[in-house]
């Protein structure tokens, strides 16, 4: 790494600032962020062994259910300890390849939770708009396919974004980053080379991904509504409602925040700098801590599990 005229040439390290503007009291936001990490890694794990455990949640539902919660452990992982790092430590470098390589896992797992979103979807559909077919259609091979398939799509739309950073951007104006975790266009504009390939690969994948995904799971939500109000009896409805009320209550925070921080950060230039960063943490942190809480808490199988668990522990 070597400065030519004011910018750094193929720089090893970056700094990660954490938020800028709140750096003073970013010790004290590292508090409910890692108390946000242990409610993801322990609900999720939880939600992990009673699937594993009981035979009779080894179904599509619930096998798209520990994917979910999985991806949710490693998605917080990948930004937690070196935030932490930055807020609590003073530790706010990173080598070039390790920001690259941290951009790549952050980017592949919220792409793969939206594929795992949108699979739980279809099951849905299929369960109640044509339930005689879902054992056969929501085979134990199809759902292997599906994760799979999920899988290589987000690490192979993403792995390009990777390679045109360190292929076409040589040049940097800082290595400062304003930012607590390495995202893509807070790296990209850090260089002083044309950048607009990177900024319309990184729209092009956004919408292949999350724009193919929400479109095809509210299309879905939609005929099962449809359907269900379609349905005789009041009661019938109500069940069937019921089982994809903590879908949709995880949808609507996972897409929200998702849609909401990538707007804010690409076009709200008028928002201070640190609104970003926080929707962005918030957008990464919240859904893995959430989900597990409205599975629990919406899913009766889960939820009679968990309460077997605790009072289990209580008599004995």
């Amino acid at each position: 790494m070597f400065s030519m005229n004011g910018s750094v040439f193929m720089p090893t390290i970056l700094t990660l600032i954490g938020i800028p503007g709140l750096e003073s009291v970013q010790c004290w936001i590292g508090i409910p962020f890692s108390v946000m990490y242990l409610i993801a890694v322990i609900g999720n794990s939880l939600i992990l062994a009673i699937i594993k455990s009981e035979n009779s949640l080894h179904k599509p539902m619930y096998i798209f259910l520990a994917m979910l919660g999985a991806t949710d452990i490693a998605l917080s992982t990948c930004i937690l300890p070196k935030m932490l790092g930055i807020f609590w430590f003073n530790l706010p470098d990173i080598y070039f390849e390790a920001c690259l390589l941290q951009m790549w896992l952050i980017h592949s797992f919220q792409a793969i939770e939206s594929g795992v979103l949108l699979a739980m979807a279809l099951d849905r559909y299929v369960a109640i708009c044509d339930p005689l077919r879902h054992a056969t259609v929501f085979s134990q091979q199809l759902v292997t396919h599906i994760g799979i398939g999920v899988t290589l799509r987000a690490t192979i739309l993403i792995a390009p974004s990777v390679v045109l950073i360190k292929c076409r951007l040589k040049l940097y104006k800082t290595t400062i980053i304003s930012h607590s975790y390495c995202e893509h266009m807070a790296l990209v504009k850090l260089a002083v080379e044309d950048i607009r390939i990177n900024k319309t690969y990184g729209l092009f994948v956004a919408f292949t991904i999350l724009g193919f995904d929400i479109i095809f799971i509210t299309l879905s939500y939609i005929r099962i509504f449809i359907t269900v109000f379609q349905l005789p009896q009041k009661e019938a409805r109500f069940k069937a409602f019921n089982t994809c009320i903590a879908h949709i209550c995880v949808f609507l925070q996972f897409y929200l925040l998702a849609f909401f921080s990538f707007f804010t950060h690409r076009f709200g230039s008028h928002i201070p700098t640190y609104v970003h960063i926080l929707l962005s943490n918030l957008y990464l942190l919240a859904p893995p801590s959430l989900n597990p809480i409205v599975y629990g808490i919406k899913t009766k199988q889960i939820r009679d599990h968990v309460l077997k668990i605790l009072f289990s522990k209580e008599t004995s």
